[in-house]
């Protein structure tokens, strides 16, 4: 290992190795020193320190950290580089971290910080002419992430407890120009607009200078060679129960049944939740009894609808390792688990989610990525993760309820890892479900509330302000070509009562998560 040691990202202090010894530089500036370690020593992990923070630095927590090359991570102690306005065109989960956990984000910090020289150097061709160190940092990690790089705010870096307020660096030239180069270019004239709405700066200069940099949006970088070499060697336990809610769909249940008795790895046990609102019906999974099946199978019959109810009673019954979220009209194929954990235990995942795929649809994203969603029908996850997280009843009937568990995931620690090449087949039947929806209150009468009020709590629960404006500006662009109303005036102001009635119902229903939680403690 080779860190940089720098003062503030403008002056490379020195060079030194994991055992203390000194590494003489040539370059003046820390990025081109970071460039000459990486190209002096390509089979070693890289790092940065500010110098102020070398004497914390916990080495033995790095190989925990960097266990496999495709890895980058920093830690902001007292600076991170973009400011919370990044928000404004950025809703995914990776913009607003947890700091007290591991967690998954492209942002990262001068302060102390690693990544593989084999990694760094793929970027190089596209990157070299970047002259400040943390704007490099950050758009490797930017693009990186997309092109199968995973990358994280890691605490146990060094041993000092973070300043309570974090100052950012970058100039607003900066975060206009890196809103250009790492994104669509509409939200360059999105953030351009929320700075004049949210903050009252009019900056076109900036707009103007943000238009003359090259584009890194979508650019591939090609990390497919490196070997993922791991320091934690032992092999994870297979060891899996599968949760599958269910509501009129015997026929493709027995279906999914049979498809997990035919896998070359079994499942230790399935638990069943199978919903039917009339009290006086009784159970159509008669073949659960009548068919011999190579597992457990726990199965619930109950008269309340609704997902999250559904998988909260089935999470109870969990006892093995992972658990995998299924729905009732998935189709899989033989090995499907058996190829799952080959990669869990490769890249030594703790939450996998499969490309779920429905009849004549094309893969979307075809790179193994960290996941900015989590897929309730289609997920692994480690049990001691799971276990401690629920599916909130104020999304039931509605949307976000598989949002709201993967930002729980995360806030444990718990990254989410999308897989391409591990599918599952959505039938998407067009009868049954668990999706038993009823009218919701709010749906009654004009306005109808946008986005939806379940949504909006999402929203609410985990958005940052500058997410929220960001959110809310870029809903009314999407919605305009949506919808009858061709004068923007007229639109505007239904959408600020939409927005309103959606806003004043979310509210409503996080109090009443508030008071649920509050009951069951």
């Amino acid at each position: 290992m080779k860190i940089l040691v720098h003062k503030r990202a403008l002056v490379p202090v020195k060079g030194i190795s994991s055992n203390g010894e000194e590494i003489s530089l040539k370059s003046e500036n820390c990025t081109a020193a970071l460039w000459e370690l990486a190209g002096r020593f390509p089979n070693e992990l890289i790092g940065w320190c500010e110098e102020s923070y070398l004497k914390h630095l916990d080495l033995n927590q790095w190989k925990e950290i960097f266990y496999h090359h495709l890895i980058m991570a920093s830690y902001a102690v007292e600076t991170t580089f973009l400011p919370e306005s990044i928000g404004y065109v950025e809703q995914l989960p990776f913009a607003t971290l947890n700091r007290n956990v591991l967690f998954a984000t492209w942002r990262m910090s001068r302060d102390v910080g690693g990544i593989h020289a084999k990694v760094l150097n793929r970027f190089k061709p596209l990157m070299s002419e970047i002259k400040d160190l943390e704007y490099l940092l950050n758009s490797v990690a930017k693009l990186g992430q997309q092109n199968s790089l995973f990358c994280y705010s890691a605490p146990s870096l060094l041993q000092k407890q973070p300043a309570e307020n974090i100052s950012y660096t970058a100039s607003k030239q900066q975060l206009f120009t890196f809103v250009y180069q790492h994104y669509n270019s509409i939200w360059l004239l999105i953030i351009i607009w929320c700075f004049y709405k949210y903050e009252k700066d009019l900056s076109l200069r900036s707009l103007l200078k943000g238009f003359k940099t090259n584009k890194y949006f979508q650019n591939k970088v090609d990390l497919s060679g490196l070997e993922i070499s791991t320091g934690r060697i032992s092999e994870v336990s297979d060891a899996i129960d599968v949760i599958i809610p269910t509501m009129g769909r015997p026929e493709h249940l027995f279906n999914v049944l049979k498809d997990f008795s035919k896998q070359t790895r079994l499942p230790q046990k399935i638990i069943i939740v199978e919903q039917n609102s009339d009290r006086s019906s009784v159970s159509g999974l008669g073949y659960l009894e009548t068919e011999e099946w190579p597992f457990e199978i726990i199965h619930h019959f109950i008269h309340q609808t609704g997902a999250c109810n559904a998988r909260n009673i089935a999470l109870k019954e969990i006892k093995s390792e992972w658990v995998l979220f299924a729905d009732d009209d998935i189709r899989l194929m033989h090995d499907t688990l058996e190829n799952a954990f080959f990669e869990i235990n490769r890249y030594k995942i703790d939450a996998l989610s499969m490309n779920c795929v429905q009849e004549g649809e094309k893969t979307v994203f075809n790179k193994i990525k960290q996941w900015g969603s989590f897929g309730s029908g289609t997920s692994i996850v480690k049990s001691s993760f799971a276990k401690n997280c629920f599916f909130s009843p104020v999304y039931e009937h509605g949307y976000g309820e598989d949002l709201d568990f993967g930002m729980q995931l995360r806030n444990l620690g718990c990254d989410i890892v999308y897989h391409p090449g591990i599918t599952i087949h959505h039938l998407k039947a067009p009868i049954g479900g668990f999706r038993d929806k009823p009218i919701m209150e709010w749906e009654k009468g004009n306005p109808k509330p946008k986005p939806s009020p379940t949504l909006m709590a999402y929203v609410l629960k985990y958005y940052s302000k500058e997410q929220i404006a960001g959110f809310k500006t870029s809903l009314l662009l999407k919605y305009y070509n949506k919808q009858s109303v061709r004068n923007p005036f007229k639109y505007n102001r239904e959408m600020r009562e939409s927005w309103k009635k959606s806003k004043t119902w979310a509210k409503k229903l996080l109090l009443l998560e508030i008071n649920l939680k509050e009951r069951t403690v």
